[in-house]
């Protein structure tokens, strides 16, 4: 009878660990809910290692037109933490949109779950609304000689080989000072976060994806009973 019950326990520990390791996995993949727009917003910056930046052209034939350029972006080291919600920029003034930010520093920055594992894994198309992106808007501003360290241990962590592009293209740290927030997460438009709302909230953790997948598991089990 002891053996049966050592058994049987060691079956259920067994069935349990397995249901925690699922659950993990799930988690691991896991976005904010739809009606955390700010989170969201929070969460697919942190996720993103690059982003399209648009300008005001001041080229020649180009002048007061948009001009969309790719940039390597990062708001802290990649990791569950969260990162600071600040989009820093590693430039020099020998780049194109840079020379259009020194006439007019206002532009704005997309970035989207599409260039995650997130949209590929659910074959979810880069303009499907559920491949969430975020569209920033405000000004690109040279950070100071504090703040550099801060912006510097960010975006070396995410792309070490900055660390080794030309010294004499007098490469500095600069950020998105945002001002204005769009998220498109879901069905039914475009979601306005303010930067009040996108700096104070706290950013999306393992823990909340695994309350996340509880909640939608329950959702799924109390639809299969009805």
């Amino acid at each position: 009878m002891s053996e049966c019950a050592a058994e049987r326990g060691r079956m259920a520990g067994l069935l349990l660990l397995c249901a925690a390791s699922a659950l993990l996995l799930a988690a691991v993949g896991a976005i904010p809910p739809p009606e955390e727009a700010a989170r969201m917003a929070r969460f697919v910056l942190h996720s993103c290692d690059w982003g399209a930046l648009a300008t005001l052209s001041t080229q020649e034939g180009l002048r007061g037109r948009p001009f969309a350029n790719i940039f390597s972006i990062s708001d802290g080291p990649p990791g569950p933490l969260g990162g600071s919600g600040v989009p820093y920029l590693y430039l020099t003034d020998m780049e194109i949109s840079v020379q259009d930010l020194e006439v007019n520093s206002n532009a704005s920055l997309t970035v989207s779950l599409a260039q995650t594992p997130y949209c590929r894994r659910h074959r979810y198309d880069p303009q499907n609304p559920l491949c969430a992106h975020i569209i920033f808007v405000g000004s690109i501003v040279k950070v100071n000689d504090s703040e550099a360290v801060l912006a510097k241990k960010a975006l070396f962590s995410r792309h070490p080989e900055m660390e080794s592009w030309p010294k004499d293209h007098d490469w500095f740290f600069a950020k998105f000072n945002i001002t204005n927030i769009w998220v498109l997460d879901y069905f039914g438009g475009l979601k306005i976060v303010t930067p009040e709302e996108y700096y104070s909230v706290k950013p999306y953790g393992l823990l909340d994806a695994v309350s996340e997948v509880i909640r939608w598991e329950k959702i799924r089990v109390m639809l299969i009973w009805k």
